[in-house]
């Protein structure tokens, strides 16, 4: 049972209200605007007129943000997904998703809008704690989702935005020059190479750089300017490459770039990390 519905069942009406609001924060940011959460918190409550808290609210708009991103779509920021969501409630996200008048041509700009490497990143706050694995969605869900006419495929459009993807390697070669000059490893920092420039692309990885103690390390960078929850896309040879050379590997995930630009890294094999859901498959006669 949900966090929120231990008291009482929301009713059609009342997540209708909560999806709508949540769709129209999102579409506000993703389009650059500046908004207030508490202030469409506060509509949200008024139009349930008390009947439900801040904080149910607030749990509601993470089961949301798990729905979006099974549609395919990014999340809110700071709405950590929560997966165990009713299919009623997936459905309503439906039919709101193709209804709503500005979401898909402000998310599909969002998704292909070109980025550049920043003049000057804020290293000293870029590495952050992995998330906690989360419940996985039901199995009906996870059906239901797939052949949903409200899919797309925008999270797959980002992963390929070359210039995004370029961004976030140059970023992280940065980071880790600047890692080991602070650590007074001048030596090491110049020897970090962009492998996935300077070598080619078919890798596994997309730059060697080196821990504190000379040990090579070998980072495959996944760039997202959406949240830190949101899924990312692994190749077959990346995950072979994770696997054979798990000692040496690490995957940085950097997200929110477009705001300030963080990262996580999952180090050796990626598997051992991330549920992988096969979700194309090359066909050959």
């Amino acid at each position: 049972m949900d966090h929120e519905t231990s008291h009482t069942a929301w009713s059609d009406q009342e997540v209708a209200v909560v999806v709508r609001c949540y769709l129209d924060m999102l579409t506000l940011e993703l389009a650059g605007q500046r908004y207030r959460k508490s202030t469409y918190r506060e509509q949200v409550l008024a139009q349930l007129f008390g009947q439900r808290s801040a904080g149910a609210v607030e749990f509601k708009y993470c089961n949301i943000s798990a729905v979006m991103q099974l549609l395919q779509y990014p999340s809110i920021q700071g709405y950590k997904p929560r997966n165990n969501f009713q299919k009623s409630l997936l459905q309503e996200v439906e039919q709101q998703v193709m209804r709503h008048p500005h979401l898909a041509a402000t998310v599909q700009a969002a998704v292909t809008l070109p980025a550049h490497t920043l003049p000057h990143p804020a290293f000293d706050h870029a590495w952050q704690a992995a998330p906690e694995a989360t419940h996985q969605v039901s199995e009906t869900n996870a059906a239901y989702a797939v052949r949903s006419p409200a899919r797309r495929d925008y999270l797959a459009q980002e992963a390929r935005n070359q210039a995004l993807g370029l961004a976030g390697e140059e970023f992280v070669v940065g980071y880790e020059r600047w890692k080991l000059q602070r650590h007074g490893l001048p030596g090491l920092a110049d020897r970090v190479e962009h492998v996935a420039v300077t070598l080619g692309d078919g890798l596994g990885f997309d730059v060697r750089s080196f821990d504190l103690d000379g040990q090579e390390c070998w980072i495959e960078v996944k760039t997202t300017s959406f949240a830190k929850n949101t899924p990312f896309y692994v190749t077959h040879n990346e995950l072979a490459t994770s696997q054979a050379e798990a000692e040496k590997f690490q995957l940085y995930r950097v997200f929110e770039f477009r705001r300030q630009p963080k990262f996580f890294a999952l180090p050796s094999n990626i598997a051992s990390h991330c549920t992988l859901d096969p979700v194309t498959y090359r066909a050959s006669l």
